[in-house]
Formats: C-alpha cells, structure tokens, sequence
C-alpha cells in the first residue's frame, strides 16, 4: 500500500555512502578537493555538509554569490553553514558583471513593455498557475509589485518570456563561471546541488547550476534531503526556510514558478510515477483527487519531454572512438 513512509531511508547509511562514492569521484576526477556555490538553501548546505564528510573541511572551499535580487537572508545563512562546518569561503558579488552583461536591463525592458510605469523600486517575479486549478492554463504570468505594494499580473508574449528567461539565466551561469574558477586555482572538482526532483524535472540552466563534476543528491528527493540534513546537524534556521527561487526581486517559492505542488507532495507523486502506482492510490496520500494527481502526473511528463535537452551532451555528428 502506498504512504509517505516510501521515501523514508536508512539516513546515517545513506551518508555514508554518498560520502564514500564522493570521495572516491574526487580521486577518480584527479582532483584534491570540492568547491560548491554556497545560497543559504537546504541543499547546498546538504551538499557542503557531504563534502565535508568525504574529503575533510581543509578541503572544501564554499563560495557566496549575491546580486542585487539576492534574498535580504542568503548571504548571512549561507556564512552561517560555512562556519558551522568549517570549511573556506569567500563572496563573490556578480551584480555589477550582471549589470555589464545587461541581465537586468534585459529584463526590465520586458517587464516596462507590460508595466510601463516599471523602474527603480519596483519588483517582479515570473509564476504558473496551481496545478489543482481545474481549468488551468499552463502559462508563465509575470507579477508586478510597485513600490506602494500594489501588485498587477500580465500576459507575456512568446517573445518576451523568452528574453526574460534568457537574461535571467545569466545569473545561474555567471555563479558557474565564478565556481570555476576557484575550482581551477585550487586543483577542486565542482559540486551540482539538485536534488532528484529538480534534477528529473529539468528545474536548472544548462551550463549553469547544471554544470558540475559531481551531483551527490540528484539521486535523493527534496524530503529525502530534508532527513540528511537534520542528521547531519544543518542549521534549524536552514531547515526550516521554505524552499525558494532567489531568482527574481519579488519572493517567491518553487511551487509557484516551476513545480505543480509544494515539495513533500510533489515528492510523492514523482515516486509513485515512477513506481506506477495508481492515481486513485496516491489521491489520499498527498490530499488531492485521483483527478488532480493524474494531472501532477501528466505535467511531470510534460516537463521531462521539454527538458530533455537539458541532460543532454553536445551532439556529433560522428562519434570519435577514442573518446
């Protein structure tokens, strides 16, 4: 009978093993440590906590990398995890190199032609509507926030999601280059930080918080995560903020920009996808209707068919051998 005890594990074994299998990719990359990008969020602490585990905090270099949209708490909770294990880190502001790529501009010129009145002061953020909508239409609206706190939704066109999109990714990119580069200075492999939901679901930029060396949670879902972190001693404060973007000016959760439902339910419909077990079985578990989660389960589809890419290498024509 399906319940939310199937994602429940063996958490102390668990470590133990990501820590033994990181260790031995490090030695297997040739590298002498691991460099991650630290945000404040559940799973680069999990990540940072694991390396930590694997090679020893002389050997783990964390970096921060706040921009003007960063969240008013990452950069202190991300220094907080940082001298809770012990390990090096160092800020790294790409705001200005955002700026003189002309990410934000991008992205104003977008919001301006919806919202003319956009300028300084004002905010905005990209969201779906809720899956359990029963006449939902699976489309991008982008909200407004003036600086009186008064909020507009708009339409955008194809067209201008895209470029939106396309500036925004600048950000995830950038933090990758800068990873990199402390990678490359000290001889250390990068980590990837997705978790198994975001990495099945294509919920990352390709060549940006895609790019790594080795992805130690991809495997594990968010709840999974979640249990890995109070074993391994997180911060409270860490585990107790709710999951975000830190993407946009305006808060806002991953349900409501890319997921259909908050993670422990969503969690829990991707298994029971993956381990074809009913709609009608599920329905009671994550309090939906068999209805609902048949949609959950077609939208987890829809996603893998669109990313797909994502995961991909870079395509040859021709295959050389000796690769």
């Amino acid at each position: 009978m399906f319940s939310k005890d199937c994602l429940t594990l063996d958490v102390h074994a668990e470590i133990e093993r990501i820590a033994a299998t990181l260790r031995e990719q490090v030695g297997e990359l040739r590298k002498k440590g691991l460099v991650l990008g630290l945000s404040g969020g559940i799973d680069s602490s999990v990540s940072c906590a694991l390396a930590v585990r694997a090679v020893g905090k002389e050997r783990v270099f964390a970096i921060f990398m706040p921009e003007k949209d960063s969240s008013d708490d990452a950069l202190r909770l991300g220094r907080m995890v940082a001298e809770h294990f012990g390990v090096q880190a160092t800020v790294e502001n790409i705001g200005p190199a955002l700026k003189a790529l002309g990410c934000y501009e991008r992205q104003a010129e977008v919001v301006r032609a919806a919202e003319p009145g956009f300028c300084d002061g004002w905010k905005f953020k990209l969201v779906l509507p809720s899956i359990l909508e029963s006449e939902r239409l699976n489309v991008t609206r982008l909200v407004v926030e003036a600086p009186d706190g008064s909020v507009r939704t708009h339409r955008l066109s194809a067209a201008g999601y895209c470029q939106i999109v396309a500036a925004t990714n600048y950000k995830q990119r950038l933090r990758k280059t800068t990873e990199y580069y402390h990678a490359d200075r000290l001889g250390f492999a990068v980590i990837g930080t997705p978790n198994r939901l975001e990495y099945d679901q294509g919920f990352f930029v390709k060549q940006g918080d895609g790019a790594a060396d080795v992805k130690p949670i991809a495997h594990l879902y968010k709840t999974q995560v979640y249990a890995l972190a109070e074993a391994l001693g997180v911060p409270a404060e860490v585990r107790g903020r709710p999951p975000t973007t830190d993407t946009f000016s305006m808060a806002q959760t991953q349900e409501e920009f890319y997921f259909a439902l908050p993670y422990d339910r969503m969690d829990l419909c991707l298994y029971a996808h993956n381990h074809k077990v009913p709609p009608a079985e599920v329905a009671p578990v994550v309090g939906l209707t068999a209805a609902q989660v048949e949609r959950v389960f077609k939208d987890i589809e829809a996603k893998r068919r669109a990313t797909r890419y994502l995961q991909l290498p870079p395509l040859l024509i021709e295959k050389v051998a000796e690769v």
